[in-house]
């Protein structure tokens, strides 16, 4: 049984289901979900909990398998969480969960809780994670797109009985929220928590967000590209700067985005050779939100302007190893400026009409 993140809640309050399995990159969002679900197991005798993290190769599954049979001499009922970081159980631990599955159904002693990271389609559609699916309930965790940050806040705010200012000073003071939180929700959570600690429920006004509020945020070299792809060229400006004072390597920013031209690239080509878009997106690994955006960009980009790119990158390669390019600067943050924003304005341009 597939349920959206928002669904749980009311989920639970029906009744438990004994096998949950949760997948997704946030940190907050999967904590609360699981944080959520343990309260609900308590609060119908759940008291005792054992957990463990699959680590390496060699991982014991008979310590997961023999967990769930055994109860402690005063404990009814128990959870048993299962970690597993890598989002690969190996073939011991896909047999190992099939069998935890199938022991799931009929038995009210135990609730199983699964933890994973964020899962591509094909582990998705895998055996192991089928039969976790098939025997109890799976909550996918998506990180909260950034357009969708400033009303995530509001909604924060909210269950604490406080609110921005309406109009347009409020839809300020949540732009400039989501700014300062770029990219790191569990920042986001510290800092709605603190505006309680601080004011009073009720409204608030932008001076007193600004005055609370630090600069939390986290700039992902990963995040970056999205930015890039969406042609968001003053959000791509601050996350480079960012970037740049936390002292990330010049050589993984410039792989992010020449990686992103390279695949454009590629696809571009398998479509100018006759196959589905679907078809050549698949075939390059691309997927979720990337998808989205490849699938937004490539009429923006002919093959003309990806050749120039895909040159562009090959002399910004050099200028971050400490060579020189002539018309272009010595400095190789300012090399990786003028390549994201090539690319940015590009994917940002208005696609041409068919006609």
């Amino acid at each position: 049984m597939q349920l959206a993140a928002a669904q749980l809640a009311a989920h639970l309050q029906k009744g438990l289901r004994p096998l949950y399995t949760l997948h997704g990159d946030e940190p907050l969002l999967v904590q609360e979900a699981a944080d959520a679900i343990r309260a609900a197991a308590r609060a119908q005798g759940y008291t005792e909990r054992t957990s463990h993290t699959v680590a390496g190769a060699h991982f014991d599954w008979s310590e997961v398998l023999a967990a769930g049979g055994s109860l402690s001499l005063f404990a009814d009922k128990q959870i048993v969480e299962v970690r597993i970081p890598s989002g690969k159980p190996g073939k011991d631990g896909s047999a190992a969960l099939q069998q935890l599955a199938e022991g799931a159904a009929g038995n009210d002693s135990t609730l199983t809780l699964v933890m994973l990271p964020r899962l591509d389609k094909q582990t998705r559609t895998g055996a192991w994670f089928t039969a976790l699916e098939n025997a109890g309930v799976s909550v996918q965790l998506d990180p909260v797109d950034r357009a969708a940050l400033p009303q995530w806040i509001a909604q924060r705010l909210q269950r604490q009985n406080q609110r921005v200012r309406a109009g347009d000073e409020g839809q300020r003071t949540l732009q400039f929220f989501a700014d300062r939180v770029e990219g790191n929700l569990l920042a986001a959570h510290q800092e709605i928590q603190k505006l309680a600690l601080l004011h009073p429920e009720g409204e608030l006004s932008f001076d007193q967000v600004e005055s609370a509020v630090l600069n939390v945020a986290r700039y992902d070299v990963f995040k970056l590209g999205e930015a890039v792809l969406a042609g968001q060229v003053a959000r791509v400006q601050r996350m480079l700067d960012g970037l740049q004072a936390e002292g990330e390597a010049e050589v993984l920013v410039h792989y992010t985005l020449a990686e992103d031209i390279r695949a454009l690239n590629r696809v571009k080509d398998a479509m100018e050779a006759g196959r589905p878009l679907p078809m050549a997106l698949r075939e390059q690994r691309v997927w979720g939100l990337r998808e989205r955006l490849f699938e937004r960009a490539l009429p923006r980009l002919s093959p003309t302007t990806l050749g120039n790119l895909l040159h562009a990158a090959h002399v910004v390669d050099g200028i971050v190893k400490g060579l020189k390019a002539p018309g272009w600067p010595d400095n190789g943050w300012q090399a990786l400026h003028r390549l994201a924003m090539m690319l940015a304005r590009e994917c940002g341009q208005v696609a041409p009409r068919r006609s």
